[in-house]
């Protein structure tokens, strides 16, 4: 807007005894209505936006914020890899923005990051669950010289240390597992967010057998000796 027409509007709010406004006070106003400068002020904030997408091109897809056309790459729609692109046409998901250049026109909005929380606060709730002393099925995911990692049931992981994998001295996980194979485990540790498990201590503890030792009775060890000399003569 120019000035003489920024200067105009404020006299006439003053003729018409409104509110004076200043002509510093309109340019703002002018600067937040400026879509460009919206999306900045998302970036720097980090706002969750909702959108919609739009459109599928060759890369990624296409959103709408502030009516200017946002561009999501293919790797910030997911955490995974994506297939198929057009499964997300007209998918309601959230967005933040990450890019904002106005001189290029170019918007990048991402999803990753908001995934990323999710699926960060989901992992915190599940370890939150977990009970130390429970007995849980799981499969081996991973062997490594130290030991073997599990897959849990509920989507957690853990470590069976190569101590806690039998009653047995174990050289390697490699000799009595391998990735694939059902386990049951017990968890017997949680710090800093990593489980321990153990295949050990579900094991029964087989007790070495006891050897009888018979002690003959005084009567028994004197009869005996009876019997030694007997049939003896002593001059």
């Amino acid at each position: 807007m120019s000035e003489e027409l920024l200067q105009g509007t404020a006299a006439n709010e003053a003729a018409e005894g409104g509110t004076t406004e200043t002509m510093a006070d309109l340019e703002e106003h002018f600067d937040d209505a400026n879509p460009w400068n919206l999306v900045a002020s998302y970036k720097e904030k980090g706002t969750v936006l909702p959108v919609k997408v739009e459109g599928i091109v060759n890369g990624g897809a296409i959103a709408m914020v502030e009516g200017l056309r946002g561009f999501i790459p293919a790797s910030r729609l997911s955490l995974s890899y994506i297939e198929d692109l057009e499964t997300y046409l007209l998918k309601d998901i959230e967005v933040k923005v990450i890019e904002v250049d106005q001189a290029n026109e170019r918007l990048i909005l991402s999803a990753r990051e908001i995934l990323k929380e999710q699926e960060k606060k989901a992992m915190e709730e599940r370890i939150a669950n977990v009970k130390i002393g429970s007995v849980v099925n799981g499969t081996v995911e991973s062997l490594q010289n130290y030991g073997a990692f599990v897959r849990l049931e509920d989507g957690l992981s853990g470590l069976v240390h190569v101590s806690q994998i039998s009653q047995k001295r174990v050289k390697s996980p490699k000799d009595v597992l391998k990735e694939g194979d059902e386990v049951k485990v017990k968890i017997i540790g949680l710090k800093d967010g990593k489980i321990s498990l153990s295949m050990k201590a579900l094991e029964e503890v087989k007790e070495e057998p006891v050897e009888k030792v018979h002690i003959p009775k005084s009567e028994s060890i004197g009869t005996s000796l009876g019997d030694l000399f007997k049939g003896i003569k002593l001059d």
